[in-house]
């Protein structure tokens, strides 16, 4: 009896122990008088407390306090190659890190993503000097190489700091935003950088910020919208589909090009937004066409990273089909090439399969920049290889390009995928290619992107002029060059 009962709490101890040490792993807890590493937006209050207590009792330092934020550079590009149990492995590794450098005073705390933020103690009397020490310290601390299964991994850190005497009456939430402000000017100069925070920062963020709620309006109202493009059959001049593309009506500045408001939106974490934008205009314009008795055969969107790792991904698109009244072969999901190579197997790649169990077509964008392999198509599901356009410019001069095209071809009808030419902005080459057995083409040389109303017009206007007869449709085209 006794023994069964010693037995029993020694079991107990050595589940506790083990508990404990898990808990120091994972930076929750704090043995040897480390600091607490608290994680999410708690730990952010945790910080600003931490903050606001030190301004408080010490206010007649001249070195009150100072507040520092880091993040790791690039972390969407690491979320894109490594699956979600890894990437909680990295910050569990960064957060152990960092423990190692900070006071037992000092209280850190994990915010969003791969942001952290630290309250430091008074009793450092950190100067500028002494602050940008510290933030060396920190970034040699993350270049250490974080050894994966994979391999080893290496990351740099952007760091941003805000001393409190350099704040006039500071308090504690006011410290840790203006740490933030500095975190994001030095990401924004270059990866690795520190930045001590200056008031001439908040000019610069506000503008930034402006223009992402300006952008943010634009997705609520419409704004910004689907624009098309058609593809046609380069033997036949059949229109085969049209490809939605975001475009921005500005009230004040006009059309505003991809260009300009696609890496805000990637910045602010809202391509998925836009992604389920372009979904509901791309199926409401599709059905329009059908009522109007305009013949698309089928639609094409564009999916980005974040979106292909969704796990209710292919249940909206469903929802939107059924809703729209559409079957499934009428739309086309194009993805990166980039985003296949880096891409783990995993949900992105059971988003794929399932959608094309469905019968959507599964293009492969961009193909030839981000050197996919051949068993990534088939892996990926992907039915037609759009080809970049850095391929097409002057094919029909070109020797060397009209080799590389031969090559993609010959491959493509190996592995009985077809071809789209993307970018054919002559008929010159639009004729070399139908003369290579491509089979698809988009671009100026057919029609430039245009709004619901104006492409439908030139459907309506387009008659189909095999590429063979060294022509294409000027008539049409007028509506939307």
């Amino acid at each position: 009896m006794h023994k069964a009962i010693r037995r029993h709490i020694s079991g107990v101890a050595v589940a506790l122990w083990h508990a404990a040490e898990r808990a120091v792993q994972k930076g929750f807890i704090g043995l040897n008088r480390k600091p607490i590493i608290a994680s999410g937006f708690g730990g952010r209050d945790k910080v600003t407390a931490a903050l606001a207590r030190y301004l408080a009792e010490n206010c007649h330092l001249r070195f009150a306090s100072a507040a520092l934020v880091f993040e790791i550079d690039d972390f969407r590009k690491i979320e894109e190659i490594y699956d979600c149990d890894l990437i909680e492995d990295i910050l569990l590794e960064t957060s152990k890190r960092l423990r190692h450098l900070l006071q037992a005073s000092d209280v850190a705390a994990r915010l969003e993503g791969p942001r952290f933020a630290i309250a430091l103690t008074p009793y450092r009397r950190l100067d500028l000097a002494g602050a940008i020490q510290l933030a060396a310290s920190i970034q040699r601390a993350m270049a250490e190489p974080i050894v994966l299964a994979q391999g080893n991994l290496y990351i740099t850190a952007s760091v941003g700091f805000a001393l409190a005497s350099r704040l006039d009456k500071p308090i504690g939430g006011q410290l840790l935003r203006a740490a933030s402000v500095a975190q994001l000017e030095a990401s924004r100069d270059r990866p690795n950088a520190i930045l001590s925070y200056s008031p001439a920062m908040h000019k610069r963020i506000n503008a930034s910020n402006g223009l992402r709620d300006e952008v943010l309006a634009a997705l609520d109202d419409q704004s910004i919208t689907a624009f098309f493009q058609p593809q046609i059959d380069l033997t036949s001049g059949v229109v085969t589909g049209l490809e939605a593309l975001a475009r921005w009506q500005h009230p004040q500045r006009r059309l505003i090009p991809p260009s300009d408001f696609l890496p805000v939106l990637e910045k602010f974490g809202l391509m998925e937004r836009l992604g389920q934008r372009m979904l509901s205009d791309a199926l409401a314009a599709l059905a329009n066409w059908d009522q109007y008795g305009v013949h698309v055969p089928a639609i094409s969107i564009n999916m980005s990273n974040s979106e292909l790792r969704n796990p209710h991904l292919v249940d909206h698109i469903m929802m939107e089909l059924d809703r729209h009244e559409l079957t499934p072969e009428r739309l086309v999901v194009e993805v990166l090439e980039t985003v296949v190579v880096t891409g783990k197997e995993g949900i992105m790649e059971t988003n794929l399969s399932r959608l094309a169990a469905m019968g959507c077509g599964i293009d492969l964008d961009d193909f030839g920049m981000g050197h996919a392999s051949i068993t990534s198509i088939r892996k990926f599901a992907i039915q037609r290889i759009k080809i970049d356009r850095s391929f097409i410019t002057n094919v029909d001069r070109d020797t060397e390009q009209q080799d590389m095209i031969a090559a993609i071809l010959t491959m493509a009808a190996r592995l009985k995928v077809s071809t789209l030419a993307e970018g054919v902005e002559t008929s010159q080459e639009q004729e070399q290619l139908a003369q290579m057995e491509c089979q698809h083409m988009q671009g100026f040389a057919l029609a430039r992107p245009a709004s619901f109303k104006d492409i439908t017009r030139w459907m309506q206007a387009y008659k189909p002029v095999p590429t063979d007869a060294a022509s294409y449709n000027q008539a049409a085209n007028r509506w939307v060059n």
